[in-house]
């Protein structure tokens, strides 16, 4: 077994921007040279996430709606009480999708279907860029 490990860099908006990273991710295992195995892709911090979603203009709009209902951006939480950052919203929608993403990869290509790409989505209430972590491990 073998370990390769890459970076993505993201210039992102925050207010839950939706990026497209699934190419990244693809050349990263490209350059690994491996064939089959593991892939972990992950974000260190707690105000974003990284899942899988048929990247498209209407889910690109509906995702955002969707997380404004179940988590409103406009609520004061116990969080932005404690740090007066207002970012309370961004951490708990981060909380529900998650900071990480598991799946396998074969004959040196991701196992995706047809209409599924692997997003990064930066939920914080400002712009930054942030650095996404890609991890191979497999022959």
């Amino acid at each position: 077994m073998a370990l390769y490990r890459g970076k993505i860099r993201v210039k992102a908006k925050g207010f839950c921007s939706i990026h497209d990273i699934t190419n990244n991710v693809a050349e990263i295992l490209r350059l690994s040279g491996l064939s089959q195995g593991i892939c972990c892709v992950s974000i260190s911090g707690s105000t974003a996430a990284v899942s899988t979603v048929e990247y498209e203009p209407g889910l690109v709009l509906d995702i955002p709606t969707l997380l404004e209902k179940l988590i409103p951006s406009n609520v004061s939480y116990e969080h932005d009480k404690t740090w007066h950052d207002n970012n309370g919203f961004s951490h708990l929608r981060s909380f529900l999708i998650k900071t990480s993403l598991s799946l396998s990869f074969n004959e040196g290509k991701l196992d995706l279907g047809t209409w599924q790409q692997i997003v990064f989505v930066d939920f914080d209430n400002r712009p930054r860029t942030r650095e996404i972590t890609v991890q191979f491990i497999g022959e």
